[in-house]
């Protein structure tokens, strides 16, 4: 479902036609208003973005801080809603004319595009917070016209407020737009709360809309992408960077869908099941189309793209409708691929496609407007489902056989949708499917929930074992800091660490993991108590940070909620989670190398996937430390005279003004450290030295190493350490 302005190629975030190319609009002379932007990031370009750790702050929101979104999704009457998205689907608007009388396409390729920005190596994108409203997302050339679908719902989403997102309206606009085509969809699930602010994503390194410069080697994606070009939500529908070569378009097909956590069946089921409806939108010269919505004048209120009569639907990519019936649910995109030879031709704007060679079809497919036929149209991208060996066993399976077809899209058109919403504990509302998938990663619930007195017989046995704070810590991080805000994967629910792939991750330690495990195992069966892993090994960790206070002189009780569950090996998708492995972890002073960002960059990524502010990640890094957490036992960044005692030492140290620090290699990955008055000498890594070096960052930890804060720094780190511990517990909070 693509249709790419490629008009031209313009640098990401200069208007086209707007008053940047020549006077400000405010009359001063100046092109650069004072509210354009971080200017300490021009200035500094290397600089760290900690408006990551604060991104879409509660302040940001206008709804009740106590609102319950979930609950409220819940008391919606889901079929008068559909009814009302049917509505508004089939209200053809004089300033939008609706394709064969039906806004369906265009509410299909939506959703589409919403969802289909999710790429499985970091779980960002997705549609689950209503991001393609912002920028970004709402002028990316492959959503053209996508600002128009949108605005078509604005009836749907004022009659019903705050209880419906517009990240849920825009993914079940979709789902309707299928079932109202004569499509069985598998279920819907609500529960996408909407973002207020622009999520700030690393999209690429470009800074022209649809230029490449993300390949390295033969053709190899860089990491975390997931598409081809920027701008793009998958592939170039022409082929790769233009070349109109189906062969060739397949391997950026398939590296793209997989990296979206598609495999090859469900690749084949998406693209054929979304080209069986509607067209896209090149009936235009690329200079006769206006700029995007973000760079659109006041008057156009956030309407973009606007052709030369204002009432269009052009688009300026490729002009293709693939179907005979582009409104009807059928296997006539595959009959179609098969029943014809292809010949390339140019759309009005220019881009490449391709028709049946001697005029087949060409009186088939009706016109979007007006009583015209035509013949039928397909993209390179579509081509390579024939021309690809894989592919084609799928394509010729699925053309004789339209019930496995219409099962395969139903399953991949609702993980396209949910796979950002995270595991099926959150979904709401009457159609949430009951069935486990895989890719959700289901835990068993546990068959008992520990009681208070269990826990603390427990606790009393680990606190008696041989297990050291630094093992117990470190097992309990481990387990929970997999856990990713943005699509909700990971965390110490399942006890996922003991399984495959994590029991075997470098960064796990594994042997000493296996010790601890073996060790949590044992106190298991000799109390009897019928406690699951995962409870036990979060409880296990806070009994060390408990033993670490006290040694430090400090009581403390770290607040455990039971109520996590064992998963099994065969729920496990150990290839989806093996994206959740941290090339770098900067809490555990942990680096594989295998990364080109510095590490204090890799650090704050990793804070804000785990939904930290920069206290939290300040007092976790500084309690880690002293508590012995390291990766492997290295002695980087344990600024403390006693290990194993949770205190503040680590950042009274680093702050000490009379440090003196010298790269220890010629990357400055690690520095040496002495201090000539006390004689100490120490190391650390640059996600050590970035808390006394980043003027933020110093700030923030000036307080914590102050005189009056010991009692301050505890308390946060033990609420910031529960906070990471419960994460993924959607049961306590939603």
């Amino acid at each position: 479902m693509t249709d790419v302005d490629d008009s031209k190629k313009v640098p990401a975030g200069e208007t086209q036609g707007s008053a940047a190319e020549g006077q400000c609009p405010f009359g001063q002379g100046h092109t650069t208003p004072p509210t354009a932007g971080d200017q300490n990031q021009r200035w500094f370009p290397e600089r760290l973005n900690l408006h990551l750790l604060n991104w879409d702050a509660p302040e940001r929101s206008p709804l009740d801080k106590d609102f319950d979104y979930a609950a409220a999704f819940e008391s919606l009457n889901l079929d008068e809603v559909k009814q009302d998205i049917v509505t508004a689907m089939k209200t053809s608007k004089d300033w939008y004319p609706a394709d064969f009388g039906t806004y369906g396409g265009a509410y299909i390729r939506m959703a589409w595009h919403a969802a289909g920005t999710y790429r499985a190596f970091d779980g960002r994108g997705g549609a689950s917070t209503g991001q393609q409203r912002f920028a970004p997302l709402n002028s990316w050339p492959d959503n053209v016209l996508l600002d128009r679908a949108r605005r078509t719902l604005w009836p749907v989403k004022k009659k019903y407020g705050k209880n419906l997102s517009w990240a849920d309206l825009i993914t079940l606009a979709g789902n309707v737009a299928l079932e109202d085509m004569g499509f069985p969809t598998f279920g819907f699930s609500g529960g996408r709360v909407d973002a207020f602010e622009a999520e700030e994503v690393y999209w690429g390194p470009e800074t022209e809309w649809l230029a490449n410069d993300r390949y390295q080697g033969d053709r190899e994606l860089d990491n975390p992408l997931a598409a081809v070009q920027m701008g793009l939500i998958y592939v170039n529908p022409e082929g790769p960077d233009g070349n109109p070569d189906p062969v060739l378009s397949a391997k950026d097909v398939r590296d793209t869908f997989g990296r979206m956590g598609m495999n090859d069946e469900e690749t084949v089921a998406l693209i054929a099941g979304g080209h069986t409806f509607g067209k896209t939108h090149g009936a235009s010269t690329p200079d006769k189309i206006g700029p995007s919505p973000e760079e659109s004048g006041l008057e156009n209120q956030g309407i973009g793209w606007v052709g030369p009569t204002g009432n269009d639907t052009l688009g300026g990519g490729p002009e293709v409708t693939w179907t005979y019936h582009p409104t009807r649910w059928d296997g006539e995109f595959f009959h179609i691929l098969y029943a014809y030879e292809w010949e390339q031709m140019e759309s009005p704007a220019g881009a490449i496609q391709w028709r049946p060679v001697n005029g087949g079809g060409d009186d088939m497919v009706p016109e979007a407007h007006g009583e015209g036929r035509r013949e039928p149209r397909m993209l390179t991208s579509d081509l390579a489902l024939r021309f690809d060996p894989e592919y084609d066993k799928i394509c010729r399976r699925f053309k004789d056989d339209q019930e496995a077809f219409t099962d395969a899209f139903a399953r991949a058109w609702f993980k396209l949708i949910h796979r950002d919403l995270g595991p099926k504990t959150r979904y709401v509302g009457p159609e949430a499917p009951s069935e486990d998938l895989i890719w959700q990663d289901p835990v068993d619930a546990p068959a008992h929930v520990v009681t208070d007195s269990e826990i603390e017989t427990l606790k009393k046995a680990i606190a008696e074992s041989d297990l050291t704070v630094a093992e117990l810590v470190s097992t309990a991080w481990a387990s929970a800091s997999t856990y990713r805000n943005s699509d909700f994967r990971g965390g110490a629910n399942g006890a996922h660490i003991a399984l495959e792939p994590q029991k075997n991750w470098e960064v796990n330690n594994p042997a000493q993991l296996s010790r601890v495990l073996d060790k949590l195992n044992e106190i298991k069966s000799s109390t009897g108590i019928d406690v699951t892993l995962a409870d036990l090994i979060v409880l296990a960790g806070g009994v060390g940070v408990e033993k670490a206070a006290e040694a430090a002189g400090n009581s403390i009780s770290v607040p455990f909620t039971p109520g996590r569950g064992d998963a099994r090996q065969e729920q496990v998708d150990t290839e989806s989670f093996n994206y959740l492995e941290p090339l770098a972890d900067g809490f555990r002073n942990y680096d594989s190398g295998k990364h080109v960002l510095p590490a204090e960059h890799v650090l704050v990524d990793r804070a804000n996937l785990l939904g930290l502010t920069a206290p939290e990640l300040t007092v976790l890094v500084a309690g880690l430390r002293v508590l012995g957490a390291n990766w492997d036992g290295n002695n980087d960044g344990v600024l403390t005279d006693r290990p194993g005692e949770l205190t503040n030492d680590f950042l009274v140290n680093l702050l000490d003004i009379d440090n003196e620090w010298t790269k220890a290699d010629e990357k400055a990955t690690r520095y040496n450290g002495t201090n000539p008055h006390t004689g100490k000498s120490f190391s650390g890594t640059r996600a050590d030295l970035v808390f006394g070096a980043n003027s933020e960052l110093r700030a923030v930890a000036e307080v914590y190493a102050a005189d009056d804060a010991a009692e301050k720094f505890i308390q946060d780190f033990v609420d910031a350490w529960v906070k990471v511990m419960e994460a993924d517990r959607f049961d306590l909070h939603r």
